[in-house]
């Protein structure tokens, strides 16, 4: 086992202050496979210190010259492609050759971020005054363990950019990416203190970075309950705080959308990364006139699917997260068992041939209704809500009938009428027939999904401060 003793504060490996090491598991075997060693408050006091005294400077630097050290990283890490895909497979579960794609390839949205340092440097004479961006700060960023990379690059590309300083803490679940990420960054040489990174329990380190005095603005990705708590506790030194939470997102298939292609797209669309993704699709709402048809074509694709070993090359369905995971899925089903919803295909049994391992059979419910727990709670598990309506009016009030509101989609007949259905979702973004993901565009939510938005050029936006001299 792979023991990992150091954390990464004001550009240095140093052994931590706190005790102990953290396992991390690799949900097909459940066994331990590495140690990650667990900072403490004094760590936390450190990084911080360290991120504080780096700013000044950091902050000072041309656009030229952060966009030369965020090209650097981009370089650094495109070499360590193989070793961030691996790790991101062995602690989460997503199939390695899906992993190499949906998560890895997010390191070349490095390079659009360098242009972006230049953003910093544009002055707007509005008439005798002279507007002007500065970075934020200090920044604490906490990230998921879901697309624990991609969230890494979303929050730290921008701030480099920018040039603010920053502390991190990845999930306990999922830190090896962000170990081989500090590497990369030791390797460019970026300047001490303006990247720290501490691993270990968030129970315990994350309050401390909401609330530590040293940090402006507060970054976190996950549960909406968790959000909702580190806005409180930001609250009190009235910090800015970005929160990208969950989703109960609908996919709007109409009357005249091509069938097998959209119902084929939307459940692979949520059992890609095994459910574990915010904005999947897992509402979908079919006319009720074709709903037999969508529900045939959907178990077949449903069980199409080859569920099995992440290191498979064929494999589509990995396992979850987390044994615990695993456990809050199989309650979800029992769930809908029980509040009356039919099993379309899987279920609580383990997928065949799978004796161990955090798996879940890739799981379709159809005669839902928009009441139940099934389809308002977020499962974040292979889990689709099939849900039949009369017409595209009560279509979109299903879909808007939710606390959430991260992500849509529909497939419609034309690319207008899908357009036309998208405007009226309230939701941060919608997939129009099929539309591909996309790294320059705004991610956040709508509602209790979050506030805020990462990537694209607006990404930037929440990592600097607007400033007026009048002259």
């Amino acid at each position: 086992m792979k023991r990992y003793d150091k954390l990464y504060i004001n550009g240095a490996w140093v052994a931590p202050h706190g005790s102990g090491y953290t396992t991390v598991y690799n949900p097909a075997t459940e066994e331990g496979f590495a140690e990650t060693c667990n900072a403490d408050l004094v760590d936390v006091d450190q990084a911080f210190a360290a991120a504080r005294a780096a700013f000044p400077a950091w902050s000072r630097t041309t656009a030229a010259e952060r966009a030369d050290y965020i090209r650097k990283l981009h370089a650094a890490l495109e070499r360590r492609k193989d070793a961030l895909a691996l790790a991101i497979s062995q602690s989460m579960g997503c199939p390695l050759e899906i992993a190499k794609i949906i998560q890895v390839n997010c390191v070349k949205a490095l390079e659009k971020f360098a242009d972006r340092a230049f953003e910093m440097e544009v002055e707007k004479q509005v008439n005798n005054s002279l507007v002007v961006r500065e970075a934020v700060g200090v920044c604490a960023f906490i990230t998921p363990w879901n697309y624990p990379l991609y969230q890494l690059i979303g929050k730290v590309a921008p701030a480099l950019a920018t040039g603010c300083t920053m502390v991190l803490k990845p999930s306990s679940v999922t830190p090896l990416q962000d170990i081989l990420f500090a590497e990369a960054v030791h390797e460019i040489g970026l300047p001490a203190g303006v990247f720290n990174l501490i691993t270990g329990k968030g129970g315990v380190l994350g309050d401390a970075m909401v609330t530590h005095a040293e940090v402006d603005m507060v970054s976190f990705t996950g549960s909406t309950a968790t959000g909702r708590r580190i806005q409180r506790l930001a609250a009190d030194t009235v910090k800015r705080v970005c929160l990208e939470l969950g989703g109960k997102s609908p996919y709007i298939i109409t009357e005249d959308a091509p069938l097998e292609q959209a119902v084929s797209f939307g459940v692979k669309d949520v059992m890609i990364n095994s459910g574990q993704t915010c904005i999947a699709l897992t509402r979908m709402l079919v006319p009720a006139s074709r709903y037999e048809e969508a529900a045939a074509i959907a178990k077949r694709v449903a069980e199409s699917l080859k569920v099995g070993d992440p290191m498979d090359k064929d494999t589509y369905v990995g396992p979850m997260s987390s044994m615990s995971q695993r456990d809050t899925v199989l309650g979800y089903i029992e769930q809908g068992i029980a509040e009356g919803a039919t099993l379309l295909t899987g279920g609580l049994e383990r997928p065949e041939g799978l004796t161990r391992g955090a798996y879940v059979k890739p799981t379709i419910f159809r005669d839902v209704n928009n009441q139940m727990r099934i389809a308002q709670e977020e499962i974040f598990g292979p889990v689709i809500c099939m849900i039949p309506y009369q017409n595209l009016d009560e279509a979109i009030r299903i879909a808007n009938d939710s606390i959430y509101g991260l992500s849509s989609g529909v497939w419609a007949g034309s690319r207008e009428e899908g357009i036309r259905i998208a405007r009226q979702i309230r939701a941060g973004g919608c997939y129009v027939n099929g539309g591909d993901f996309n790294y320059d565009a705004p991610l956040g939510g709508y509602k209790q999904s979050g506030n805020g938005r990462e990537w694209g050029d607006f990404g930037i936006h929440e990592f600097y401060e607007t400033k007026s001299m009048q002259l």
